[in-house]
């Protein structure tokens, strides 16, 4: 969407009193800073980090609810959570495009996604255990996550305010399904509904720590809150979340497992402890799935490497078509071959054809003797022998 505009680290310049006084009043002002305007080194880098740590946050959220796209119940079900999990992979396209803005590279995000060195939501390392989380997680977990853009889309950085402005949308979609998936089985039978209070029961903690530490514990906040990159503090945040969604728990005759949750005489709700030290160990990647997720990720960039090394070769012999951020390749003819990263659609018409899709959205092949490989792929459709 945004693109790397060359930035590198050689721009970050030592801050200057002058500049840096004149950068806060356009904060002040509601003025937009963009990727070639001057700003502060910490600025900079605490977008850089948190930009960053939203994309990985919806690669590696796409993973739970995955898992259960095979096993969805019912073709409806089915086709929903593939659109969703299609979608976060989009996010996460659009988040790493506004990061690189600042002048880190997608591929040193990557890298330090799958060292560990950059971190990502910490409800993203629990298991989905049953169809029920899947429900959870659509409809409270992305309920968070819409409290925290919708706010942050207000903020000051341009190139992240208009991507989080697209991806609300969707995420509102993402929550109503989550929301008709819970009420059908929070008013269905006494085994689905069981099942829908196991799932909440388990996510409530994770759901809670999602907004972070309590303000007392946030390092960041303070300096994120003046600049305008984060717009409501960790506890504002989770005090709207429990106000919009505690009533609508409630509704559904379903309970939270915290006895001593409540709303007080000044609008704050007072809540257990969620258990802050299960929050760090997560966070320093001890967690109940922390080295799943990364594994499986460390496996997806393994196995796309050959069609990055395929791009950078830029070789185009026996009409092959390589479109890195294709939008639109269609190539007809006879042993064709079309690969496409981040492509949008990939058709290919003929014999002996081969697509391969990384992170492809739709890989439609017609022919004979076909092969579709999407890695991390959503929708591959094949149509012919073999």
């Amino acid at each position: 969407m945004y693109g790397n505009t060359n930035l590198t680290k050689d721009f970050v310049i030592d801050d200057d009193p002058t500049m840096l006084s004149e950068f806060e009043s356009r904060i002040s002002s509601g003025d937009k800073i963009e990727p070639k305007d001057w700003m502060p080194k910490e600025y900079r880098k605490q977008l850089i980090r948190m930009i960053e740590q939203h994309a990985h946050s919806e690669i590696i959220g796409a993973l739970p609810e995955g898992t259960w796209i095979t096993r969805a119940p019912g073709f409806r079900r089915k086709l929903a959570l593939m659109a969703k999990v299609q979608d976060e992979v989009g996010h996460a396209q659009l988040l790493y495009s506004a990061a690189e803005t600042l002048g880190k590279s997608r591929e040193e995000m990557v890298n330090d996604l799958i060292s560990g060195k950059s971190k990502y939501s910490n409800v993203f390392n629990y298991p989905a255990k049953t169809w029920a989380d899947t429900a959870v997680i659509g409809w409270l977990i992305d309920a968070a996550a819409i409290v925290n853009q919708l706010a942050n889309a207000k903020g000051s950085y341009g190139p992240y305010c208009r991507a989080l402005e697209r991806i609300c949308y969707e995420e509102s979609f993402h929550l109503k399904q989550g929301h008709d998936n819970t009420v059908y089985l929070a008013t269905g039978t006494p085994q689905q509904r069981e099942m829908v209070q196991e799932a909440l029961n388990r996510w409530w903690r994770p759901v809670i720590h999602f907004f972070g530490p309590p303000d007392s514990q946030s390092v960041h906040s303070e300096k994120l809150i003046k600049w305008k990159i984060k717009m409501m503090t960790n506890d504002e945040m989770r005090n709207q979340f429990f106000n919009m969604y505690v009533p609508k728990i409630h509704e559904l005759g379903l309970t939270l497992p915290d006895p001593d949750l409540k709303k007080n005489n000044d609008g704050t709700w007072s809540y257990s402890d969620p258990d802050w030290d299960e929050f760090w160990a997560v966070v320093k990647g001890n967690g109940p799935c922390n080295k799943e997720r990364i594994a499986v990720r460390r496996m997806a960039e393994e196995r796309g490497r050959w069609v990055r090394e395929a791009l950078q070769n830029n070789t185009t012999d026996n009409n092959s078509a390589f479109g890195f951020y294709a939008l639109n390749s269609n190539i007809s003819g006879a042993r064709n071959n079309t690969v496409g990263v981040n492509a949008l659609t990939l058709n290919t018409i003929g014999s002996n054809n081969n697509a391969f899709g990384y992170y492809a959205l739709r890989n439609n092949t017609i022919g004979y003797e076909n092969i579709a490989i999407g890695n991390s792929s959503l929708r591959n459709n094949t149509t012919g022998k073999y």
